[in-house]
């Protein structure tokens, strides 16, 4: 992609509104399973048709600006996190491009977020090429604790991922202990996440 070609797709983002249904860069149609693109300068994920998704293949392509989400994901097998700390059964990790990992916890009103110790995140991704590969903020550490059943699973996934879980949570939680269809959402949401990427693997 040229640098003209990028101006071009810049200037057309700003110039039309962005609906639910249309691509972030160009205002083409966008289908259900879309790609999504991390814009470094407003802090926020893009919808992006085929099309413009296929310009930012290439990682110099976004020009530090934009970031292709990647589309697969990773279940962990094994993995001790319990140093990074789930107080709420579920977290997710986000690398940011200085090093530091910033942590985000799921809420009824979004999520709260904390930087993780950075002794405590060398000691978790020591254990893990999956971790020590992780791509800054467009692939997340997501940890579920599980229930008193079980159920408890890690995955490295693409970030965007992460926030379909928080809009589940926002949408379903009832009450101050999140009533019973939340609870039964969460299951079901990692169950997608088996289909959609697979199963789990030896890091």
């Amino acid at each position: 992609m040229t640098a003209g070609a990028l101006r071009r797709v810049i200037r057309r983002a700003a110039e039309r509104s962005t609906a639910a249904d249309r691509c972030g860069m160009c205002a083409g149609l966008v289908g259900p399973e879309h790609r999504h693109v991390w814009d470094e300068q407003d802090g926020e994920l893009i919808c992006a048709c085929r099309p413009c998704s296929l310009l930012f293949e290439r990682e110099a392509a976004g020009g530090g600006r934009y970031q292709l989400v990647p589309s697969r994901g990773r279940r962990l097998a094994g993995l001790p996190a319990d140093g990074l700390g789930v107080p709420v059964g579920l977290a997710f990790f986000v690398k940011q491009w200085d090093g530091r990992v910033l942590g985000h916890y799921p809420s009824p009103l979004g999520t709260t977020e904390s930087e993780i110790d950075a002794d405590a995140w060398r000691a978790v991704e020591t254990r893990s090429s999956a971790l020590a590969g992780l791509k800054p903020r467009v692939e997340a550490l997501l940890v579920w604790t599980g229930t008193p059943r079980g159920g408890g699973q890690q995955w490295v996934v693409p970030v965007d991922d992460c926030y379909r879980l928080v809009a589940l949570i926002r949408r379903h939680w009832t009450g101050m202990s999140g009533g019973t269809a939340v609870w039964r959402e969460i299951p079901r949401f990692f169950d997608d996440l088996g289909r959609r990427h697979g199963s789990a693997g030896n890091d």
